[in-house]
């Protein structure tokens, strides 16, 4: 009977563009773990480690003995670069080892753990093979980031960004589509569109806010004026967080199973375009491709 060669803790997260990367877990779950919107890494068995590093080197060397090539490797669990430097630096000195065709690395990042590390430290990273940081943005206003108990602030993300540019490394940023509900809708789009413009990620993308496990923890801590937003009200937030973008050339995707609306383009070339599609779902949605309810998750 076949057994994979890496045994893993589940569940198991990895952004979409890692569809074909192999997962090589460095530590379970996530090192904040605290934001209420985010139900990835609640279970006990998620609860926050770092992985030994014999048990690592052990994961990549059965791979090695199982797949003749290994092109890509995504760093779980919810953020590898909680680890020190030089742990990194042996990880990614023993992939390159191990799968000589490897092309790319790549990680979760929280912008605190940034804050740790040097722009010389990044430059070290990326000339061993990590090549994309997955940042989890989710909003540029301060009210919405400090009542989701994200542990950022606009300044501690856009250092983390600013680091990862300085450094050659590859930016990708995903924000939350109605995180702060009806109340704060309008200066999240803005000031999230705000903070995107000042640091010019290398892709972005929108995901839905969603609670497959229910409102409560959320509600929680956002307090008692949190309104979801409806199907309209989302493409009208989307709508004001693209007005407000000016961006060079930014890779642009809304194609999470989350949305209702399919968006991809290149930002600023394709604003207006994207805008129209967007006023096209808000005016018409009858005529706008959107996703039915039962194709939507996580």
């Amino acid at each position: 009977m076949y057994s994979f060669p890496i045994e893993y803790v589940e569940p198991v997260f990895r952004p979409p563009s890692e569809a074909k990367s192999l997962i090589l877990p460095v530590t379970n779950g996530c090192s904040w773990n605290q934001c209420t919107f985010c139900e990835m890494y609640t279970q006990p068995q998620k609860k926050f480690r770092a992985r030994k590093p014999d048990d690592i080197r052990r994961d990549i060397a059965r791979a090695a003995e199982a797949f003749e090539s290994v092109p890509r490797v995504f760093l779980a669990d919810g953020d590898a670069m909680v680890l020190p430097t030089r742990r990194l630096l042996e990880i990614l000195a023993d992939l390159k080892q191990a799968f000589p065709g490897l092309r790319r690395v790549s990680s979760y990042c929280l912008p605190r753990n940034l804050a740790r590390k040097s722009v010389e430290e990044l430059v070290e990273l990326r000339e061993a093979g990590l090549g994309i940081l997955y940042v989890g943005m989710e909003s540029g206003d301060d009210e919405v980031l400090r009542r989701i108990n994200k542990g950022e602030t606009w300044e501690s993300t856009r250092s983390a960004l600013e680091k990862i540019k300085q450094a050659g490394l590859t930016s990708s940023v995903m924000v939350l589509n109605g995180l702060g509900g009806e109340v704060l809708s309008r200066q999240h789009a803005i000031n999230t569109a705000t903070l995107c413009n000042e640091t010019q990620p290398d892709y972005l993308s929108t995901l839905v806010v969603s609670f497959p496990q229910g409102e409560e923890r959320f509600r929680a801590g956002f307090g008692d004026d949190f309104v979801p937003l409806s199907q309209q009200g989302l493409f009208e937030e989307i709508r004001v967080f693209l007005e407000h973008l000016e961006l060079d050339s930014t890779i642009f995707r809304s194609d999470h199973a989350s949305n209702y609306l399919v968006l991809k383009g290149t930002l600023g070339r394709d604003k207006q375009r994207l805008l129209g599609e967007v006023d096209l779902a808000i005016r018409d949605p009858g005529a706008a491709p959107l996703r039915a309810e039962w194709m939507r998750g996580l």
